[in-house]
């Protein structure tokens, strides 16, 4: 158990510190990302028009509303845009702050925690067991990111990012990983 423990501490800061790299020092972090034309006079529209945090939808289509004809007229805003997806928070806050970092750090661990125990239920080489672990990442990539694409036209370039930094971090995370957890009899 303790060996468990030690392999997902140290492989989930290993994940960090290649997530740190990949968004700080790699192009990775930025793959797919611009910035708002017209910045200023857009955030001017959210300020006065969007109160509360949330992610929106849009265009809007109220849920209550089953008719055909509500159905049709959402279809036809839909059509012909603009649509999209939008994280939005009314105040700021301050730039990977200590909270989001230890929040990040702590996900990293409970993955690898997750991941050692997988891994220490495992026969195979080591080689094999860590390649297990990056396949998680390839995993969770496929499950969440590809979705996020194809039903919310996340961008590629950024949904390609996100691959290379799931399973190049959870490969690396995996290499520690396979190396500390026991392997099954």
């Amino acid at each position: 158990m303790k060996r468990i423990l030690l392999a997902g501490l140290l492989g989930g800061l290993v994940v960090f510190v290649w997530g740190a790299i990949s968004h700080m020092l790699l192009p990775i972090g930025t793959m797919g990302l611009r910035s708002l034309p017209n910045e200023d006079a857009v955030l001017e529209v959210f300020r006065t028009s969007v109160p509360e945090a949330g992610l929106y939808f849009f265009p809007g289509m109220n849920p209550s509303d089953t008719s055909k004809e509500a159905q049709e007229a959402f279809a036809a805003k839909y059509r012909t845009g603009p649509a999209g997806l939008l994280v939005y928070r009314p105040i700021g806050g301050d730039v990977l702050s200590p909270r989001q970092l230890v929040t990040e750090l702590l996900t990293n661990i409970l993955g690898a925690l997750l991941a050692a125990w997988v891994v220490a239920r495992t026969r195979g080489t080591y080689l094999q067991r860590a390649v297990l672990v990056g396949s998680l990442g390839l995993f969770a990539w496929i499950s969440i990111s590809l979705s996020y694409w194809n039903w919310y036209g996340f961008p590629t370039a950024f949904i390609c990012a996100e691959g290379i930094d799931q399973v190049v971090g959870w490969l690396l995370g995996g290499l520690v990983i396979a190396k500390l957890a026991p392997a099954a009899d």
